[in-house]
């Protein structure tokens, strides 16, 4: 095999980018991976996940639900991504590697392979090892029936009682998902709130959604002890709560995959845990100007501390650009972090500690007429502004990661907040809610309506010459108006009287002869 333009330590979502966008440039490059082809992502993650998620939401049987997780990952069979490598020019050796000097790679080979270690040199490394669980510190753990969240995601079995550790976003949706297929399921979480990285808001309505769901949520409070039982376990937490039951779902933390690389070879050395640290073109810090036959080092994806997958690519994109020789760099200010639960819930750039004078707006998704018309009242948006310009969001409600995209946008290319409060949203949608925490934001709060009815005049058309209606009726819900002769007190028809038939019987029923439905 012997020599390589780049070689690339990991096959999940960044090193196979890197790979396929180097082989396409001309280069000679090797991957390799122990594992499954693809990363975790579509066959141990993300994809499962949100396919029994969706299957939960759909009201389909476990059994369905799993058949389709199956098929949407595979059946855990990386032949065909594989393949893809294999067409791209990209050379794909199954086995781990260490570096053992600087340009120079040792693959040992995965069973089954050819036999003895395969040495390897490069010009361009990419370290892209993902990431692995992290076995939380207690006591008995090893002698308890316990999963993964990968081993979770792959299982056919619905446990009866399930204790999920662990509410991050991984916590959350597995919650969720055992919870609606008929587990009696506990979250534990020892932060005193689901989702501990965000404002607080958040996880008060992830949990909220939860225990409607049937999930029971312990909150504030570490696992301490795990004990064997007859009929499964008991979990002890440290304020003295017992809880019973038949499998322990450990979803409490992971950290990069880094150990055995050999990367004090290249004078890296990092304490157990610690993420990659890496400059804005992916270059792994301390190996910026190596010797030239040391070749580059770069990195993306988990390793680095980046735990989504979009960053993943979002990483592997800047490192391919730059082996290419077209430098980028990597700007990390709006990067989304999502929990596909129902509500979901959106997080982009940074969220407000104390003192850091950052500026809060919020609205309520109840406030909009979508929420009327679904009858949800789930839901709040937060908008953090460092003057005019917008740096962070969080937003949680139905599908809030398909239209909180131009928040992303506006974060990433700073678009003032007066600018923002003049995007017209389309009606009837949640967008809406934007509008009025972006016109807070401003200073409006009406303000820029009332001085453009001003200058226009009052006796405006719309495009349908009607004349339109001043703060328009149907953004208020449809709001009723009396007309000018009508008193306080109700008047009685002799007749019932609704909507679809009112011009059919020739009554007004009080709706704006303007209203343009």
């Amino acid at each position: 095999m012997g020599a390589f333009d780049v070689v690339v330590l990991g096959g999940g979502t960044a090193g196979v980018h890197v790979a396929t966008e180097a082989a396409g440039g001309g280069k000679s490059v090797a991957i390799v991976e122990a594992g499954l082809i693809g990363g975790e992502s579509p066959y141990l993650a993300c994809l499962p996940s949100n396919s029994l998620l969706l299957s939960a939401a759909w009201g389909e049987t476990w059994e369905d639900a799993v058949a389709r997780r199956n098929e949407v990952t595979g059946g855990l069979d990386d032949s065909a991504p594989a393949r893809r490598l294999a067409d791209a020019g990209v050379t794909v050796i199954r086995g781990t590697g260490r570096i053992t000097s600087p340009g120079t790679v040792e693959v040992t080979l995965a069973p089954g392979e050819d036999e003895g270690p395969v040495t390897l040199t490069y010009a361009d490394l990419v370290i892209a090892t993902g990431c692995e669980p992290v076995a939380p510190p207690i006591e008995g753990l090893a002698d308890i029936p316990a999963w993964t969240t990968a081993e979770s995601l792959s299982s056919p079995d619905l446990p009866r009682r399930l204790i999920v550790l662990g509410g991050g976003p991984a916590g959350c949706e597995l919650t969720q998902i055992y919870a609606a297929f008929g587990s009696q399921v506990t979250l534990v979480e020892a932060e005193p709130s689901l989702l501990p990285s965000e404002p607080a808001f958040a996880g008060e309505m992830l949990a909220t959604a939860l225990r409607r769901a049937g999930a029971e949520i312990c909150l504030g409070a570490a696992a301490t002890k795990a004990e064997r039982t007859n009929d499964g376990l008991t979990l002890a937490l440290a304020d003295g709560t017992r809880i019973d039951a038949d499998r322990l779902l450990l979803a409490s933390g992971r950290r990069p995959r880094l150990s055995g690389l050999g990367l004090d070879v290249l004078g890296i050395n990092l304490a157990p845990g610690m993420a990659l640290p890496t400059s804005t073109t992916c270059r792994v810090t301390g190996t910026d100007d190596p010797p030239e036959a040391s070749g580059r080092v770069w990195a993306a994806g988990d390793v680095t501390g980046s735990t989504h997958t979009h960053a993943s690519l979002y990483q592997a994109r800047v490192v391919a650009a730059n082996i290419a020789g077209q430098r980028r760099e990597a700007d990390y200010n709006a990067i989304p972090r999502c929990v596909f639960t129902t509500p979901s819930v959106f997080a982009v750039g940074i969220v407000p500690q104390a003192g850091d004078g950052l500026t809060t707006v919020r609205a309520d998704l109840g406030d909009t007429a979508r929420a009327y018309l679904s009858a949800d009242d789930v839901g709040a948006v937060e908008l953090y502004a460092e003057g005019e310009v917008l740096v962070g969001a969080v937003a949680v409600g139905p599908d809030v990661a398909d239209w909180m995209g131009e928040v992303t946008l506006a974060i990433r290319a700073k678009v003032p907040a007066t600018i923002l409060a003049d995007v017209v949203h389309a009606f009837p949608t949640y967008g809406e809610a934007l509008e009025t925490a972006l016109r807070e934001l401003a200073g409006a709060r009406g303000s820029l309506a009332a001085a453009d009815q001003e200058k226009r005049g009052s006796e405006q058309v719309s495009e349908l010459d009607m004349e339109t209606p001043e703060d328009d009726a149907i953004e208020q819900h449809q709001l009723v108006i009396a007309e000018e002769n009508e008193t306080d007190a109700p008047r009685e028809v002799p007749f019932e009287v609704n909507e679809a038939d009112a011009a059919e019987q020739g009554v007004a029923v009080g709706f704006d002869d303007d209203d343009y439905r």
